[in-house]
């Protein structure tokens, strides 16, 4: 088990360090799409480095906050962006990007990325966590429907600050 300290600091993290390389290869990729305001591959070039960036932000943003449901939450964006940019090539290819083949490189290591990314949602504390009442980003066995303990908490508006 990995100490919960690493993740502070999310250059430390090897999946936000995979993201980084991804992004930086898309980025050369998208670079070789010609700058026609037109074109529908300048649609597709804005998708693909938005998609990419997702894979660090997304990370960094999981790495500051420390609850299930927030990380859970940041794994499922960070899910539908590297799928998304899985396909991507499809749409090069559809568009005649003349250097398609490139992607290729984009997928390999994505698929480097999605092993890493197994291993980082695994480490997620799953008794770290506020009830998602939306019922998406429980962990096992919590419902959106439990009662919360906090609720038991008495609340007086009245009763002043301990800090005054």
């Amino acid at each position: 088990m990995r100490n919960p300290e690493e993740y502070l600091d999310p250059t430390a993290v090897p999946l936000f360090r995979k993201g980084k390389e991804i992004f930086d290869v898309v980025h050369k990729i998208a670079e070789l799409i010609p700058n026609d305001d037109d074109s529908p591959l300048q649609h597709i070039k804005a998708n693909m480095i938005s998609d990419a960036a997702l894979l660090t932000v997304k990370v960094a943003g999981a790495c500051s906050g420390d609850l299930y449901d927030i990380r859970m939450e940041a794994a499922a964006i960070i899910r539908k962006a590297a799928r998304d940019l899985m396909v991507t090539n499809h749409s090069l290819e559809m568009f005649d990007f003349k250097d398609v083949a490139y992607f290729e490189i984009v997928r390999g290591l994505l698929e480097e990325y999605r092993l890493l990314f197994i291993d980082w949602v695994a480490s997620f504390d799953q008794w770290n966590y506020i009830t998602d009442r939306w019922g998406l980003f429980n962990p096992p066995g919590v419902s959106p429907f439990d009662k919360d303990p906090d609720d038991d908490i008495p609340f007086d508006p009245e009763m002043p600050d301990d800090d005054n």
